[in-house]
């Protein structure tokens, strides 16, 4: 059976999706298995070049598709990441993807596992599957989710970084119609942006998987939450990542991330660009903190 993962990138995401695409696959038992689908918004065509040439490189034998789309034009009414709205992306998988099942894995991962043993998670009743975190109480747009919506305190959030869609269910239960009528209702509150808006209309309602599957490392963190992360899908949540400037001393994980950096992607991705500084003067606040902290190292 065919595994759909897909990935929603943008220009600033590319640096990142390098090593996450090189430690999918060298982690990988059976690519031909694989079928990855790219949602690009403002990727040009050279970006799909150096995709391409780096599966090649990296010797995958599945499939791929890119699908274009304009984040801004379809989510630019909603709250933003530091001015990024591809995130979004996430809400038109179900709309693309003709299959029961996708995984979909954010670009600052690095997967440490079999990606294959994902497709044997199969759910029925839910529409999302995804690693159960805190309660609402406790998330970071817990007050909207409890004080506005008035959902229960006590329920289960999840990070969206790691997402398995029912597209069956999703469809069956309209989910794409829920989503724009939330987000024509709350266009500006969404702290959490997608994720804010998936927990909302899950409400604690998804299957729930293990931990390993979204291994969470902050930067502020010598090591990821599952300390035995060699067999995980590791996420470097929050900024900086390991590849924004200066990450060499302000993310611990900076070491295992370049393991994975081939030395093509960071010829093309690894070089100083307006893109970067303007992301990383939006993240200036948390950068300057982590230099004047430091880390503690591997």
């Amino acid at each position: 059976m065919c595994m759909n993962i897909v990935f929603v990138i943008d220009v600033l995401g590319l640096e990142g999706l390098g090593a996450a695409l090189t430690s999918l696959i060298r982690n990988c038992s059976d690519t031909k298995k694989l079928t990855l689908h790219f949602f690009c918004s403002n990727v040009d065509s050279r970006d799909k070049d150096n995709i391409l040439k780096l599966l090649e490189m990296e010797n995958y034998h599945g499939a791929t598709s890119f699908h274009d789309f304009n984040a801004i034009e379809m989510f630019g009414h909603l709250k933003s990441l530091h001015g990024n709205w591809a995130i979004y992306g996430r809400f038109i998988i179900p709309k693309l993807i003709d299959s029961e099942y996708a995984l979909y894995l954010d670009a600052d991962l690095l997967i440490l596992l079999d990606v294959l043993t994902i497709n044997e998670i199969k759910f029925t009743d839910q529409f999302l599957a995804a690693v159960p975190g805190g309660t609402f109480m406790s998330a970071l747009d817990g007050k909207f989710l409890v004080n506005r919506l008035g959902l229960s305190k006590e329920q289960k959030s999840f990070n969206s970084g790691v997402l398995i869609f029912n597209i069956k269910n999703w469809n069956s239960k309209s989910i794409s119609h829920e989503i724009d009528q939330i987000c024509d209702q709350y266009p500006h509150e969404f702290i959490s942006h997608d994720q804010t808006i998936l927990n909302a209309l899950c409400n604690g309602d998804f299957h729930y998987i293990d931990d390993r599957f979204n291994n969470l490392w902050y930067p502020d963190r010598p090591l990821p939450i599952r300390h035995n992360y060699h067999n995980s899908i590791l996420h470097f949540s929050g900024a900086p990542k390991p590849w924004d400037l200066f990450g060499k001393r302000t993310h611990s994980g900076y070491k295992l991330w370049s393991d994975y950096n081939t030395t093509f992607w960071q010829k093309e991705y690894g070089t100083l660009t307006m893109s970067k500084l303007r992301r990383t003067w939006k993240i200036k606040k948390s950068l300057v903190k982590r230099i004047i902290k430091g880390v503690n190292k591997l």
